[in-house]
């Protein structure tokens, strides 16, 4: 009989053992009483539990009789209850979602909170991340002139709250570092786009930001790039005066490259130049207005489309001839014409009598 004793008494202790808690652990509860600075949780078969305020997390409100997830800080404390943390549990149980999605290479769908002038803040399963401006696709990269970092700051908050298909970059729980990127999430469906694309197709965008030396241009997800030579005809000085952010423009694709397009918007329009250059012949004397002057010469208006260049040698006898002492830009005179070179759209004049 003592024999059946000592042995009932040996599974209790192994039973016993077994119920004992660790550090880290995560458990199970329910919600025994709220209180203003703790809460108290029923750990079933483990005991009691205490969950200091600050261990709860500021945005959860917990009720009585609530089933809630718990990490182990500390298995007995000198009052014979467990310690326990809810926020520690939850970002636990987060990043282990957020590795199984990492590894996965899954596109997922998450809105930015907040923003700064280096990206976007988001939020998934609690863990707090960062979207580069670097990773925004083509449609929302805040493409400004001049790089003002008020106007990309503007454009960035209006992508706050918008939900936004990504994928994560890269995912480090160590050092609490969880990165998204847009563009990588698009990639694929991007690639079989550009497959579709071909070096003189006729394509629409939609102007997502006006530079210096042009404009740039989303194409069904595509980023293109308008040069400013290739704007217009005429000789432009701000792409700002031929186009618009927000306006959708027919442009012509003069040349693909490994994640964009380049585009041209004169090439769907005629050639003022080569109906106007026929107007004139080698020999002719012509008037023209000087628009430009060079340590070479002088760059002379002689239609609305043509503008042809005198050259330094062809303005007069002698050397060391500086052009500025000879031309005002705006100023009329008179030219002969010595070559029009239709091919490399050039025309020479000469000033000398």
């Amino acid at each position: 009989m003592a024999k059946a004793n000592a042995i009932s008494m040996d599974d209790l202790l192994k039973e016993e053992s077994s119920q004992q808690l660790t550090p880290g652990e995560v458990v199970e509860g329910k919600v025994l009483s709220v209180r203003k600075h703790e809460v108290w949780i029923d750990l079933s078969g483990h005991g009691i539990g205490l969950v200091p305020r600050r261990e709860i997390g500021l945005s959860r409100t917990l009720n009585e009789g609530d089933v809630v997830t718990a990490s182990i800080v500390d298995p007995e404390m000198d009052e014979g209850y467990a310690l326990l943390s809810l926020r520690k549990a939850a970002k636990d149980r987060g990043w282990d979602e957020i590795k199984r999605i990492f590894d996965a290479g899954e596109t997922i769908e998450v809105s930015a909170y907040d923003a700064n002038r280096g990206g976007l803040l988001m939020e998934l399963e609690g863990i707090r991340g960062f979207l580069p401006v670097s990773q925004l696709s083509a449609e929302h990269y805040p493409r400004v002139s001049g790089a003002d970092k008020d106007e990309i700051l503007q454009r960035l908050n209006a992508l706050t709250g918008k939900p936004l298909q990504v994928r994560i970059l890269d995912a480090d729980r160590k050092q609490n570092k969880l990165i998204f990127s847009e563009k990588e999430a698009i990639r694929e469906n991007m690639q079989q786009r550009f497959d579709q694309l071909k070096v003189g197709d006729i394509v629409k965008g939609v102007i997502t930001g006006v530079v210096d030396f042009g404009a740039f241009v989303n194409v069904d997800g595509i980023e293109g790039l308008i040069h400013i030579s290739e704007i217009s005809w005429e000789r432009v000085n701000n792409p700002a005066d031929y186009v618009k952010v927000g306006e959708t423009v027919e442009a012509k694709i003069i040349s693909i490259e490994k994640d964009r397009l380049s585009l041209s918007l004169k090439q769907l329009q005629e050639d003022p130049w080569a109906k106007e250059v026929e107007k004139f012949k080698k020999g002719d004397e012509i008037e023209g207005t000087v628009t430009r002057i060079t340590p070479f010469g002088a760059f002379i208006q002689i239609s609305p489309a043509v503008e042809a260049l005198v050259h330094i040698t062809e303005l007069g006898e002698g050397e060391g001839i500086d052009p500025e002492k000879i031309f005002k830009v705006d100023e009329k005179k008179q030219f002969t014409i010595l070559d029009i070179d239709k091919e490399s759209r050039k025309i020479s004049l000469s000033l000398k009598k």
